[in-house]
């Protein structure tokens, strides 16, 4: 082997050594900066006639389905206001006291939610009656009371009937409806729905389905994430 192949091969090894440590650094500060995947918002969306400018482009701004502002009485028969920017994520579902089939389980998975992330201030849980009428504050702290959680923490809601049902079939876009084939019945979704501080839903997970409850833990996570992200 010739002393110039042999200097090249020097020079080409210690290039590659000092390459590999900026190479690496430049993946994990730049290509791995700030790379996830943020969940996904639901409900329908329109364009706006604002716009943002990303890489000196400007993208026109997106409308996205949000709650309305509510206010409902909760088990201690104290008014719980739902309002926009409020930093707080919300898992809600809806439910009565009376239901002869899924609600159960469906706030006994919701409990094993709630009880991880008791003591995180970033979330709270609101389960709202769709019977409102017999469902009084009265009913509710009697039906809560098996759940050792903080009012603070998991509320059990009533109020105006009406309202409820706009609520759950314009806003949550879930069904809430009375069962006319059978007494004291609503019909209704057993889903649990995450909604993020500007009030937009994040996530819909079946609660008779463990591995989708599995999942409200794993992106609860990903959302609390997003937005300690925007903390300036």
């Amino acid at each position: 082997m010739s002393k110039a192949s042999f200097s090249l091969k020097k020079i080409l090894v210690l290039v590659t050594i000092l390459a590999v440590p900026g190479l690496l650094y430049y993946l994990l500060t730049e290509k791995g900066k700030n790379r996830y995947r943020p969940l996904s918002i639901y409900g329908p969306k329109q364009v706006s006639s604002t716009f943002h400018v990303k890489r000196g482009k400007q993208i026109p701004d997106t409308l996205y389905h949000t709650i309305p502002d509510f206010k409902l009485k909760n088990q201690e028969g104290k008014t719980i206001i739902f309002k926009a920017d409020s930093g707080i994520i919300t898992v809600v579902n809806f439910f009565f006291t009376r239901c002869p089939s899924f609600c159960p389980n469906m706030n006994k998975e919701l409990y094993r939610v709630v009880k991880i992330y008791e003591k995180n201030p970033l979330i709270r849980f609101l389960t709202i009656s769709v019977d409102p009428e017999y469902d009084t504050p009265q009913i509710l702290s009697k039906y809560s009371s098996q759940y050792s959680v903080k009012h603070n923490k998991w509320n059990f809601l009533t109020g105006d009937k009406k309202e409820i049902y706009t609520l759950a079939q314009k806003y949550f876009l879930v069904d809430a409806l009375v069962d006319t084939t059978q007494k004291n019945n609503v019909i209704h979704s057993p889903k649990l729905i995450m909604v993020d501080p500007k009030k937009r839903i994040r996530g819909y997970y079946d609660s008779d389905d463990t591995q989708q409850v599995d999942k409200l833990i794993d992106e609860i996570k990903l959302q609390i994430t997003e937005e300690l992200r925007k903390v300036k």
